[in-house]
């Protein structure tokens, strides 16, 4: 059955509004849509300052255990679990007792011991003009100056058992050696302790407080290549300034320093273990938690960064998209290094006069033809009117 005069028509209508959308990669022909509108950035390189982020977790400056020195019968708790505690601050009292029956006991034995001191003494005080007159024996005189140094040695040891009582009863008040956080008490009230074999609790000092982390061998050989490279520069020293990062991405207000890198590399982990100090006057950072630590201070001299946001993720790994010589979209694998604030260090695949394209790639595939401008502009002429002249790009289509 031959079709109607106008079927024909309509078929060969239909066939050329599609043709575009099944046209070449290299975009749409002259007719169709108009290029993407971007916005690009040139290369030129400089100086930058680059971080260095690692995982990392806090831990007190100080973590001391308190055990009691002497045995007895825990009779008091005096602090608050979990709070806060000064230096010297009284945390258990053990009953003092048996302590203070025995300071009673050293102090009479001193007693007796000065008194048999002073007898001997003035004996040998005697003794003296008596031997020197021939009335009394060399022997009689020698014991009675022996008799003297023996009860001075008495009296010496009575008066250190007295303070041995003493120190023993000054024991019985478990104070806390450092100032900090405690945690919570292994032994109530009641309990017998045999002495400093039993923990009864423990006490962080939070201010200044520890960051912890470690650092790779492959992290440390490129660092050190680098810098013997003259491509990173380090702070002297490694004085490097610390900035920490929560897990909701807030950042920690008050920055620290790096105290200690060590040089051996851990059997256990392969890493090099490194530490941050952070001042913690608001107790804000808290033993234990997992955070990310941010070193910063050092710098890339000549070196090229874009923006983060136009660095994608290719099927080679990461790459960006350049203005082509023909005003098209050209994508180029890159290498990255270390972040600078919101930009990323490109450390090959890009060299100076490149320029990239950092906003409008929602629109952007290989090979399609752009046009520069703003993208957020509203259609209908807008884009290219806000172009920049003179850019020395052709316009695509042209």
């Amino acid at each position: 059955m031959p079709l109607p005069p106008s079927r024909p028509r309509v078929l060969l209508c239909l066939a050329a509004a599609l043709l575009p959308a099944c046209g070449p990669q290299g975009g749409p022909p002259p007719g169709g849509f108009p290029p993407a509108a971007v916005s690009v950035q040139e290369v030129k390189p400089a100086t930058a300052p680059v971080e260095f982020e690692f995982p990392a977790q806090t831990a007190g400056s100080r973590e001391v255990e308190v055990r009691a020195r002497v045995p007895g019968v825990l009779v008091k708790r005096n602090f608050a679990e979990g709070a806060r505690v000064r230096a010297g601050e009284s945390l258990f009292t053990i009953d003092p007792a048996p302590f203070e029956v025995a300071v009673a006991r050293a102090e009479a034995d001193v007693a007796s011991a000065e008194a048999s001191l002073a007898q001997a003494a003035r004996n040998a005080k005697r003794y003296k003009p008596l031997y020197e007159s021939k009335a009394a024996s060399q022997k009689d005189y020698d014991d009675a100056v022996s008799a003297e140094e023996v009860a001075a040695a008495n009296a010496k040891a009575a008066r250190a058992r007295l303070a041995e009582a003493r120190l023993n009863l000054a024991y019985t008040r478990v104070e806390s050696p450092i100032s900090g956080i405690t945690s919570r008490a292994l032994k109530s009230e009641g309990s017998l302790v045999s002495g400093p074999d039993v923990l009864l609790t423990t006490i962080t000092q939070s201010d200044p407080m520890h960051v912890n982390f470690g650092l790779s061998e492959a992290e440390l050989t490129r660092l050190r290549r680098d810098a013997a490279a003259g491509t990173l520069v380090l702070p002297k020293d490694g004085r490097f300034e610390v900035a920490v990062r929560f897990e909701d991405g807030t950042t920690y207000a008050k920055p620290g320093r790096l105290a200690f890198s060590d040089e051996r590399l851990s059997a256990a982990t392969g890493t090099a273990d490194a530490r941050a100090e952070m001042p913690n006057p608001d107790g804000l950072l808290r033993p234990g938690q997992f955070v990310r630590v941010i070193l910063k201070g050092a710098t890339r001299p000549g070196a090229i960064v874009v923006p983060q946001r136009a660095v994608m993720e290719g099927a080679q790994g990461k790459m960006v998209y350049v203005l082509g010589a023909e005003g098209k979209a050209e994508p180029r694998p890159v290498t990255v290094g270390e972040w600078t604030g919101s930009d990323w260090v490109i450390t090959a695949g890009l060299k100076a006069g490149d320029k990239v394209i950092v906003d409008g790639l929602m629109k952007v595939f290989p090979g399609a033809p752009v046009q520069v401008g703003d993208p957020n502009a509203p259609p209908g002429g807008a884009a290219g009117a806000a172009a920049p002249k003179g850019d020395g790009k052709p316009e695509a289509g042209k």
